[in-house]
């Protein structure tokens, strides 16, 4: 069975793609399309493990890939065959800081005593740089824009029907739809949830309809996760969509009516959404076990002693390897059973100290710094695209990369494979609007400079 599921993958890299590739050469709806998956397989991970290690708890378990590499592959190809008609960028903006972000991890192996582990991880933020790569290059125009929010808006529908379906059909208490965490669905819905509401509060549009209900059902799924953090930094996310919307006085006249009423609607649907769940939130936080934080807090020691012990870290993907005996990182945390040979310490609920654990304090300054780089990269095109109808994107980028960061105090979530894929989207949507303003692409301030 394993082999015939290898089987099935080669075929489909092997013929997928280059078939993919000509019809696309043919096809506008088909480039579309792969455009589309490109980005869809990114919630719903279709992909196989080779030399899988499915019991190992770290961050990644296998060689992955999967059909969003192959969907990718299929838009590289296309980068590369129009290099003479759009140039490729070959070194993107923030390719240097990940580049060294990727090669302090890459020396961390040396500390590492289960190299196979290293080498998931290290497999792993290969294919997230093609993936910014061939998105930084391939975006182009205002059109493609719209595919890409077109692209969104059916995401969110399926992860909403999902989401319903697990709590509706199959009682579960916390809903993570297609995602393997309910953190990795707040932290991915928050990111595209955040961008429907901004398209809705800043784009003069005769589908506003269309984009409240996406908006809605975004809601409706980080409340289904019943995810203390992702609830309240939600609320902060959208908090910070609409004021900032309301404070950039869009001269749209039919805008500024629709926030208006937003501002009444809103907080009324809400509250109506609130009050139906208050039984089922309010019992999540009032039955939060006292053992979960005091959990937390000793392995955030264990990290740090980690960090502390050695300048590279303990190991890429070390972590959930060197946290159990006969390593001495965890002797402050008491197994539940002492007589139970298998059982295992989990990972340090933060992905600032997972990495300083794992490959050094000084890549976590370099990693930190990649962050702050497109944080600021964003901010400054938001400025710049005064007048544009495309200033939305820096809106909700600005809410909700404001958000992820902080959730990643309190998660490792970032370095789930289906929210590292969204935010290397999120970087090459940034580099991508940088180009754009400089090159007049985008109607705004910048634009208006150069004539």
């Amino acid at each position: 069975m394993t082999e015939f599921k290898y089987l099935i993958f080669f075929m489909t890299l092997i013929i997928g793609v280059p078939l993919g590739y000509l019809c696309c050469l043919h096809s506008k709806n088909c480039e579309k399309l792969v455009f589309f998956l490109v980005i869809f397989f990114t919630c719903d991970m279709v992909d196989i493990n080779f030399v899988s290690m499915e019991t190992y708890r770290g961050t990644t378990r296998g060689f992955e890939f999967g059909m969003v590499d192959i969907s990718l592959y299929i838009l590289l190809s296309l980068v590369l065959k129009r290099r003479h008609q759009l140039p490729i960028d070959w070194f993107p903006m923030g390719s240097s800081l990940y580049l060294l972000y990727f090669l302090f991890s890459l020396a961390s192996i040396i500390n590492a005593d289960v190299g196979i582990y290293s080498a998931f991880e290290i497999l792993k933020m290969c294919r997230m740089y093609v993936y910014f790569w061939t998105i930084a290059n391939y975006l182009r125009n205002e059109q493609q824009l719209q595919w890409l929010m077109t692209t969104i808006g059916a995401i969110i529908i399926y992860i909403f029907f999902s989401v319903m379906k697990q709590k509706y059909l199959l009682g579960m208490f916390q809903c993570k739809g297609p995602f393997p965490h309910q953190n990795s669905l707040v932290m991915y819905v928050s990111i595209f949830g955040s961008m429907a509401h901004a398209y809705l509060l800043n784009v003069a549009s005769s589908r506003s309809w269309f984009w409240f209900t996406i908006f809605g059902m975004a809601s409706i799924c980080i409340l289904a996760t019943l995810s203390r953090a992702g609830l309240a930094l939600f609320i902060l996310n959208s908090l910070m969509v609409f004021f900032i919307s309301v404070c950039s006085k869009q001269s749209n006249a039919k805008v500024r009516k629709r926030h208006l009423i937003l501002l009444i609607i809103l907080p009324l649907a809400g509250t109506l959404v609130l009050i139906k769940a208050s039984d089922t939130i309010m019992e999540r936080f009032l039955s939060a076990p006292e053992e979960s934080k005091i959990v937390r807090i000793r392995l955030a020691k264990a990290a740090l002693y980690m960090a502390n012990d050695k300048v590279l870290g303990v190991g890429l993907n070390n972590f959930a390897h060197k946290i159990n005996p006969p390593y001495s990182y965890s002797s402050h945390i008491p197994m539940v059973d002492d007589n139970d040979p298998d059982e295992k310490h989990g990972l340090v609920e933060t992905v600032y100290l997972m990495i300083a654990a794992e490959t050094g304090w000084l890549n976590l300054i370099v990693f930190i710094s990649l962050l702050l780089f497109f944080y600021i990269k964003n901010i400054k095109n938001y400025f710049r695209l005064k007048g544009s109808q495309s200033r939305y994107i820096s809106i909700a980028l600005i809410a909700s990369l404001t958000c992820i960061y902080l959730q990643s105090t309190l998660e490792w979530v970032l370095k789930q494979t289906n929210n590292f894929y969204q935010l290397m989207l999120v970087f090459a949507l940034i580099a991508t609007m940088d180009r754009m303003i400089q090159t007049g692409e985008l109607h705004g301030q910048a634009k208006r400079k150069r004539c």
